[in-house]
């Protein structure tokens, strides 16, 4: 069989990459299932995987694109990070999806797994505060964490007034919403809080499951988004393509570079350039990129989220060619739903991954 490859001889911007990979794929598609029909048996033509509800939406939108073109379906169930691990370490599934890197432990159970970045997003703050509409509201990393440490408890509290001189913040309690079911977009949070705040980081930690110092809990990004929605007061934090679908209002946060900014595109992009090199284990960290002119409008939430696939598997040429894909010609449905273009550098490294998946 071909080896599946990103060229590169392409050297040029994200973009051109990715339209020629696009081009490239498709070929490579064709040319591997000349001879015979794409749905040739049910074990060849389904995918089945589980986890993250981070990247369900962008699996969403990939799946009948991906499906048309191939003919492989990809089924995927979004039900949170720590139960897609569990998924694929028992290998009820032949992929599972997550936006908190595998802990040591986890490699171990998981016996002979990998981890690719596939995908770039965001993490947001998310309030219901009333009178006070989308990215009105001004947070800080210390602010946000003393708000989910419990210390700051009404809205109209003066560390919030002082980051917001012009709004009217009422005299409200602070519901605070998070995640009950393990999450990678706790991590992504929990990562955060730990490196802008001392007492978070001592009191509490950084996991895909913590134990909360306030707060009501929600299953997954829907569920958190819908407590959210329906309490007046309320501040958590979702993936921001679940902002978009529930019409919820953003806070700006205040970066290291002492910029207020927002989870767009280029903001992700902007965090993400803080990757120089990528370890032999793909875990890469891009909360709180550091105080700098590089990095003025990155967001400070920015996450990468994985897909992990057994090294050994009866589907590895079908696993090979769908995140291929996904990490080519895929990138570009991401847009739409905030999810950034894969740096050059991690492309090159999880193609290098690609490669130790076999059957």
């Amino acid at each position: 069989m071909p080896k599946i490859g990103i060229s590169r001889k392409f050297g040029l911007a994200i973009g051109t990459m990715v339209a020629l990979a696009a081009v490239a794929v498709v070929a490579f598609i064709v040319a591997g299932s000349a001879g015979a029909s794409p749905r040739r048996t049910a074990a060849t033509a389904t995918l089945n995987g589980a986890g993250s509800s981070l990247v369900a939406p962008l699996v969403a939108t990939w799946s009948p694109v991906y499906d048309a073109a191939t003919g492989v379906h990809v089924n995927y169930s979004s039900v949170g990070s720590g139960a897609g691990i569990a998924a694929i370490t028992a290998r009820t599934v032949d992929f599972g999806a997550s936006d908190a890197p595998l802990s040591p432990d986890q490699f171990t159970a998981c016996k002979g797994c990998v981890q690719i970045p596939w995908a770039l997003s965001a993490t947001v703050p998310t309030y219901n505060i009333p009178g006070v509409g989308d990215t009105r509201l001004h947070l800080s990393g210390p602010v946000l964490a003393d708000i989910f440490l419990g210390l700051i408890k009404k809205w109209n509290d003066p560390a919030i007034k002082k980051l917001n001189p012009k709004l009217s913040l009422p005299d409200m309690s602070i519901t605070v919403a998070h995640r009950s079911d393990g999450s990678g977009d706790t991590f992504a949070f929990t990562d955060y809080l730990s490196k802008v705040s001392g007492t978070w980081r001592t009191k509490v930690g950084n996991n895909t499951a913590v134990d909360w110092p306030v707060g009501v809990g929600g299953k997954g990004n829907a569920g958190v988004a819908a407590i959210i929605k329906s309490t007046p007061g309320c501040i958590g934090y979702i993936s921001v393509a679940y902002v978009l679908q529930n019409h919820l209002s953003k806070a700006r946060m205040l970066n290291a570079a002492g910029k207020y900014t927002l989870p767009g595109v280029a903001q992700i992009e902007n965090a993400a350039q803080t990757v120089k090199k990528v370890p032999a284990n793909n875990q890469m960290s891009i909360v709180d990129p550091p105080r700098s002119k590089k990095y003025a409008v990155a967001w400070p939430l920015s996450t990468f989220t994985y897909i992990i696939v057994p090294t050994t598997s009866a589907k590895a040429s079908v696993l090979r060619k769908f995140i291929f894909w996904a990490l080519t010609a895929g990138q570009s449905y991401g847009r739409k739903l905030v999810f950034a273009p894969i740096p050059k550098v991690v492309l090159v490294a999880a193609e290098k991954t690609l490669g130790k998946i076999h059957s």
